[in-house]
């Protein structure tokens, strides 16, 4: 049996699971060898950004660089893993037949940065310069938010800095992202909170916070320990943070996120650029992925391959 024909999709008690705690997982993808050198193979791709849809100069940033956003639009390999059967048919039992990949993501942490800020995401305005939602659901949805595929590339460990979640903290937004946070690129790795680094690639997420007192539970935090090649599935509003990396290991720590909607929800419906985090860049040549079914709305751009010629496979 090849490996298209197979069905991955979630079973009634996972789903059960995943919409109680917001997330699921993690799964195997790659065996750790297997994930090792396409690591290797891939890193020289990721330092040429020259193909990158986000290639201009303003897309680098003192933090973080948009021109390594997005990059299965012009890395084969990512352009691939994003529409892995294993992680598709999992998302489409989810969001239902018709699915699309609005973004990636590349989430490195080197030996003794930070934690992650716990934080939540609806529509994603809240470090876009336009302060416009960058995914907007039909106003007649109950929930919002999308869903992340995150790829441990490398060991994700609590040493390392893995993921952090609150099970079933999904359905309850602690933040306004029409509120503003002050970027601020000198305060990475100098902030800690409740005693511990954490920080938001130079924001402070507590500025979006509803309510000024309060905090999130941490007793209730489960760190998401991932061997290397391992995926997990969560909501966007799902509390979710990272530890710091302790630095007792010279290796990073290298997550990948794709996220993904169903195609009624329209994609940056209000910006022709994206500016974050100190970077712009414009979104002439940005276009979101079919992973499963059909559009069947029409208001959202598709790419059918990447600017190599590769076609993404659709379930």
């Amino acid at each position: 049996m090849t490996q298209q024909s197979v069905d991955f999709a979630l079973d009634s008690t996972e789903i059960e699971q995943f919409h109680r705690n917001g997330y699921i997982g993690p799964f195997d993808l790659y065996d750790q060898g297997e994930m090792e050198q396409n690591l290797q193979r891939l890193r020289p791709k990721l330092i040429n950004t020259k193909t990158s849809v986000y290639s201009q100069k303003q897309a680098v940033s003192g933090s973080t660089n948009l021109a390594n956003y997005d990059r299965h639009l012009d890395v084969d390999f990512l352009a691939e893993h994003i529409t892995r059967p294993e992680i598709v048919d999992r998302v489409s039992s989810l969001l239902g037949p018709d699915v699309l990949c609005w973004r990636t993501e590349f989430f490195p942490k080197y030996p003794g940065d930070e934690g992650t800020d716990w934080h939540q995401a609806d529509n994603f305005s809240n470090v876009a310069g336009s302060k416009h939602p960058q995914i907007v659901w039909p106003e007649d949805s109950e929930f919002g938010g999308t869903i992340t595929v995150w790829t441990a590339f490398t060991e994700a460990s609590v040493e390392t800095g893995c993921l952090q979640f609150v099970p079933g903290s999904h359905r309850t937004m602690h933040y306004d992202e029409s509120k503003v946070m002050t970027y601020d690129p000198d305060s990475i790795n100098k902030v800690e909170k409740d005693g511990i680094r954490r920080g938001f690639f130079g924001y402070d997420y507590r500025q979006l916070q509803k309510d000024p007192n309060w905090s999130p539970d941490e007793s209730k935090a489960v760190p998401q320990v991932m061997r290397q090649g391992q995926f997990i599935i969560f909501w966007s509003t799902l509390m979710h943070a990272s530890h710091p990396h302790s630095g007792l290991t010279d290796r990073m720590r290298l997550g990948f996120a794709a996220r993904y909607l169903p195609t009624q929800v329209q994609v940056y419906p209000h910006s022709d650029a994206l500016q974050e985090f100190g970077g712009a860049a414009s979104l002439d040549k940005y276009g979101t992925v079919m992973v499963s079914g059909k559009d069947r709305y029409r208001h959202n751009t598709f790419v059918e391959h990447t600017v190599n010629g590769f076609r993404f496979p659709v379930r």
